[in-house]
């Protein structure tokens, strides 16, 4: 099991990345700096959980546009998958293809799971929402899908 850094927390520095988006350029955080982000990471395009999700926060995204919070699903797919899963989906919001882990690993996610008592690495469903000056203003993790991106909006109002 390889060893990450030390669990992200409320008021860190949110890790920087680049990352290709679905919206045709790198991304990176640095570029979202004054600008209040909603970086939530999932599991797999196309499978239930994440398109539950993936469907509240695009059903929510003009409340969260007009608090001037921008959001941003980040999973290990490809960009190809994630073109695929707005597609079919309709999401309204850019997803960021994080192919190498790389994100994943610096914001705690990667992990090993479990499941039928088969042991695996995969994203351990979580959000981040980050403040205009890059530092992490709430962090939710183990996230069950359904109500999720209510939950995040009714904290923004806080």
């Amino acid at each position: 099991m390889t060893k990450h850094a030390k669990e992200l927390s409320v008021g860190d520095l949110a890790p920087d990345f680049v990352l290709p988006s679905t919206e045709g350029m790198m991304m990176t955080l640095q570029a979202l700096k004054g600008k209040q982000v909603v970086l939530y990471f999932y599991p797999k395009d196309m499978t239930s959980g994440c398109t539950v999700e993936a469907h509240e926060f695009s059903k929510l995204a003009k409340k969260f546009a007009k608090k001037d919070v921008l959001i941003f699903g980040i999973s290990p797919d490809s960009i190809e998958s994630h073109f695929k899963f707005i597609e079919k989906e309709g999401i309204t919001f850019p997803l960021l293809a994080d192919e190498t882990k790389v994100v994943c690993k610096a914001y705690g996610v990667w992990k090993e799971k479990s499941m039928y008592g088969k042991k695996y690495m995969g994203v351990e469903r979580s959000t981040f929402v980050i403040d205009e000056e890059g530092k992490l203003r709430e962090v939710y993790r183990k996230v069950k899908p359904e109500g999720h991106a209510v939950c995040v909006l009714d904290d923004l109002k806080k």
